[in-house]
């Protein structure tokens, strides 16, 4: 397994996001309420692995049970809205490539607001495929520090059928195949305990380096496009250096 460095990009948005909680609650909502109701109303997380994962998700965001519960209870219940998964891609300032993955009841809005997105942060809207080849669908879980240290932690991995383990200060982040997610996971639980999250999401073939002027204005995108009220994930594949972020974090 060959470690590989996160994306710098990562901690920015992280503390953007930390300030935007109730939103991050809203679309962990929104994915329980989607996962059962996709599941065929089925609540129990043992039967339902996408609901397994999004309430696993939800518990690492320290979401409260209650709210978990009434989620679950949407999602069962017969007024719940008929949300559609949708994908859209595509270029951001410097070249770089966005994937933004959407829980909507509108398509047309989505569609409009995240073209507007793009456009007024420098970006063009594509079409579906114009850039999700540049990427790899992997299954992703994360753990924090205490979960053990690094060579214990690449040993579960290992023994759970990983493919890459990255160790840092802020924790462990280990992939796998998509189609081996529940699995992996299922396992690493057993040796490491519950994990902070579990996702499958789109890993960069490459990451397109940036510099400073289309970084900020790239930032200022990804920001627009991660405070849309139906877009729940957004992949892109930019290079910025420590000293390019320290300056946007200022």
């Amino acid at each position: 397994m060959a470690g590989h460095s996160k994306f710098k990009n990562i901690q920015h948005r992280k503390g953007r996001q930390d300030k935007l909680r109730s939103k991050i609650f809203s679309r962990l909502s929104k994915e329980i309420t989607v996962a059962v109701k996709m599941g065929g109303g089925t609540t129990d997380p043992d039967m339902n692995p996408r609901l397994r994962l999004a309430i696993q998700n939800a518990k690492g965001q320290s979401m409260p049970k209650d709210n978990i519960a009434r989620a679950i209870n949407k999602g069962s219940g017969g007024d719940a809205e008929d949300y559609k998964e949708m994908r859209y891609e595509g270029y951001g300032p410097g070249g770089v490539a966005i994937v933004v993955e959407a829980l909507t009841d509108n398509i047309n809005r989505s569609a409009s607001n995240i073209r507007a997105c793009f456009s007024k942060n420098g970006g063009a809207l594509g079409e579906t495929g114009s850039v999700s080849f540049m990427f790899d669908r992997v299954g992703e879980i994360t753990y924090k520090p205490d979960a053990g240290d690094a060579d214990a932690v690449m040993e579960a991995a290992i023994e759970a059928g990983a493919e890459d383990v990255v160790s840092e200060e802020e924790g462990h982040t280990i992939t796998c195949a998509f189609e081996d997610l529940g699995s992996v996971s299922k396992a690493l639980e057993e040796t490491l305990g519950e994990a902070d999250s579990v996702n499958i999401i789109w890993k960069p073939q490459n990451l397109t380096p940036v510099d400073e002027e289309k970084a900020a204005t790239l930032m200022r995108l990804l920001d627009a496009l991660d405070e849309d009220d139906d877009v729940q994930n957004v992949f892109s594949n930019e290079d910025i250096s420590d000293e390019i972020m320290a300056k946007l974090d200022a």
